[in-house]
């Protein structure tokens, strides 16, 4: 099992939810995050007063998967993260990290099948 951490830009979530779940990747946790990397924020005007903004608005999603579908979900992942052909500074990240073990709250069901 793997857990798939994907940060991504907000208005890609809608889109890259329903292209998961078309790859069989049904369950996840959606995190509202902030922070910044090669961009290191964006200048923006308010009452005509320009400010910085160092925290940048994104969107975390947490999978765990089989590792069978770890693959086919990273695909996904980029494929419908980036901005382009190319891709952008500024798309996301993903992190592929084990996880050693799930457990099912509800009936204790452990392993695999718990996910």
């Amino acid at each position: 099992m793997k857990l798939i951490i994907a940060i991504i830009q907000p208005p890609k979530l809608q889109l890259l939810k329903d292209a998961l779940a078309k790859v069989g990747v049904a369950r996840m946790t959606v995190v509202d995050a902030q922070g910044y990397g090669q961009q290191r924020g964006r200048t923006e005007m308010y009452r005509g007063t320009e400010y910085r903004v160092d925290l940048l608005r994104k969107v975390e999603l947490q999978i765990v998967v089989n590792d069978d579908f770890v693959e086919r979900a990273v695909e996904t992942i980029t494929q419908i993260s980036r901005t382009g052909s190319a891709g952008n500074i500024g798309d996301g990240k993903i992190l592929i990290l084990p996880a050693d073990e799930s457990i099912r709250v509800s009936d204790g069901v452990t392993g695999p099948e718990a996910v």
